[in-house]
């Protein structure tokens, strides 16, 4: 019994140290907390934050690590976590703002803005001090790196850690994934949705939608002027971005044909067209009307494939570089970036990772196949000197002092900011200077859950010593009702906003809403109500922005007011 006790409080000489004890205590937190993380309840789960809540009991028995190890892995754990988080949101990030994205990416502002403005009231009203309203707010809206900037920034302004920020967040984060449901499924009924039309309108691409999805089309000509030109000549007249796949003519065989910019168009010929839903009516007034045709059944020849941009030559070309319809008789129509679909347009710069869709003959597209890649063996190789270059450029970043008026402490990004910025900026910009950044989602997600793993046992251990004296004998419950506040409050506020002003589809909204709170539980729990792809597309539109603001603002909340 006491070789079992030694091993799990620490013995100096067993094993050579304290290091294995380290690595056992950690191992056993992260392997129960990932166990428990498969529980579902009503198909809800709580995830990895599991493991935060097995390192809070293993730290309330005293089984702890080393404190200088312990403060080691948190904050490596924390870099890794954030840094694969910007390499996955960085390409979408700055397109995200365009157009229709724009409104979205407001919404989610707003959000942030009320859930940080009612903390502050809270924080001011109840006198709870600011360490633990951040902690409650991090766990109200579901961010783990919010967390983790709170506690580096508190750490930079004190030289010691809070463990009031993870407690407050464990007590609030199941509020925060089972308060952002209940709100999705309260505005359905306070806004009265048809969820039929709702769902209709999604798939049409209707609302803001338009400018970040794209859809087709066909097409009868009926312009006169369009007669007997080619779609090179054409497509400066039009002056909006669309890519025409393939025509059946009104004369000759019967079988549809692809195109390229030397094929002339003829009237009453039928064209399918590639476009943004927005652009979709004036592209139609252009060339003539809507029709319905069948394009499968007219030529079976034709395929249409998705292929993976995996060559290293091919990042930063653009798709007029390529010649794919002049050299192998296939053509792109639509480039998918980010769970985003984009026209395929001859401007539009590839990168690493790009899923393109390939229409043309099984030969023709096996041909475009070996030029684009495909291969999932090369990008199963991992890049990794741009992470291990990004992360260093990243704690430089992090570590350089910013003053703020107002604030009497020069404001660092920290080991959570800096990383998530300098991510961004690769990911985003590399592909310009010939810099491969694309892992693939299960290496991207390897690293991410090493980190967030890490980052979670030791924030529990840390803060396990004492949370129950704090919940039970210093009113740490009443947590739970700020928790509730600070998640319900601001989406509803901002659900109400998105469908009276801005005119949202319900299902757009409730992604816009879900990626607010950075939320994949409340992601889930939408896709689940509809089979169009509008929540996703909300989510993924901004979540690159929310996660920097919860970020930003919680060290924000703790330089200022602590």
């Amino acid at each position: 019994m006491e070789l079992l006790r030694n091993l799990f409080e620490g013995y100096p000489n067993l094993w050579g140290g304290g290091v294995a004890h380290s690595v056992l205590i950690l191992s056993l937190v992260i392997a129960l907390g990932i166990t428990l993380s498969k529980i579902k309840i009503a198909g809800v789960s709580l995830g990895v934050t599991w493991i935060l809540f097995v390192g809070i009991v293993f730290g309330h028995f005293n089984l702890n690590l080393d404190e200088h190890l312990l403060h080691f892995l948190k904050e490596f754990g924390l870099i890794l976590f954030v840094y694969s988080i910007g390499l996955q949101v960085g390409p979408g990030f700055f397109s995200a703002f365009k157009k229709g994205g724009f409104t979205l990416n407001m919404l989610a502002v707003t959000a942030t803005v009320l859930s940080v403005g009612i903390t502050i009231i809270l924080h001011f009203v109840t006198d709870t001090p600011m360490t633990t309203m951040v902690g409650i707010l991090s766990g109200a809206v579901t961010n783990t790196p919010g967390l983790g900037a709170a506690q580096q920034a508190n750490s930079d302004l004190t030289g010691i850690d809070a463990p009031e920020i993870a407690m407050g967040y464990a007590v609030a984060y199941p509020i925060g994934v089972v308060g952002v449901i209940l709100t999705l499924l309260a505005l359905k009924y306070l806004l009265k949705v048809d969820t039929h039309k709702e769902e209709t309108d999604a798939e049409k691409g209707a609302g803001h939608l338009q400018e970040l999805t794209v859809r087709p089309v066909t097409l009868e000509i009926k312009n006169e002027a369009v007669n007997g030109k080619t779609i090179k000549e054409i497509r400066p007249l039009v002056n909006r971005n669309f890519v025409i796949s393939r025509i059946h003519y009104h004369e000759g065989e019967q079988d549809a044909e692809l195109v390229n910019s030397n094929t002339v168009l003829h009237l009453h010929d039928n064209i399918l067209i590639i476009s943004n839903p927005a652009d979709i009516e004036a592209i139609s007034a252009f060339f003539g009307k809507q029709v319905e045709m069948e394009w499968e059944q007219l030529n079976k020849n034709l395929i249409s494939r998705r292929i993976l941009i995996t060559k290293p030559k091919l990042n930063g070309k653009t798709l007029s570089q390529l010649r794919i319809r002049n050299n192998f008789g296939a053509s792109i129509t639509r480039v998918n970036r980010s769970g985003i679909d984009l026209v395929a347009s001859p401007s539009l710069q590839l990168q690493m990772g790009d899923r393109v869709t390939v229409v043309g003959s099984e030969l023709a597209v096996s041909h475009a196949e070996k030029v684009l890649g495909n291969s999932m063996k090369r990008l199963n190789h991992p890049n990794l000197i741009p992470i291990f270059l990004g992360i260093a450029l990243g704690c430089i970043l992090g570590s350089i002092p910013f003053m703020f008026p107002g604030i009497p402490q020069p404001v660092k990004l920290g080991l959570a900011g800096g990383p998530l910025i300098v991510s961004i900026l690769i990911s985003r910009f590399g592909p310009q200077y010939k810099i491969i950044t694309y892992t693939t989602m299960s290496a991207n997600l390897m690293i991410r859950e090493i980190g967030i793993s890490l980052f979670l046992a030791c924030v529990g251990l840390g803060a396990g010593k004492g949370f129950i004296e704090t919940i039970i004998n210093q009113g740490g419950y009443v947590w739970i009702g700020y928790g509730a506040i600070i998640t319900i409050v601001p989406l509803l506020l901002t659900g109400l906003i998105g469908r009276y002003v801005c005119k949202l589809n319900y299902y757009t909204l409730i992604g816009v809403l879900s990626g607010a709170n950075t939320n994949p539980p409340a992601l889930a729990y939408s896709n689940d109500l509809t089979s169009c792809d509008a929540p996703a597309v909300g989510y993924a539109t901004v979540y690159p922005l929310a996660m920097f603001l919860r970020v930003l603002t919680a060290q924000i909340l703790i330089l200022s007011l602590s």
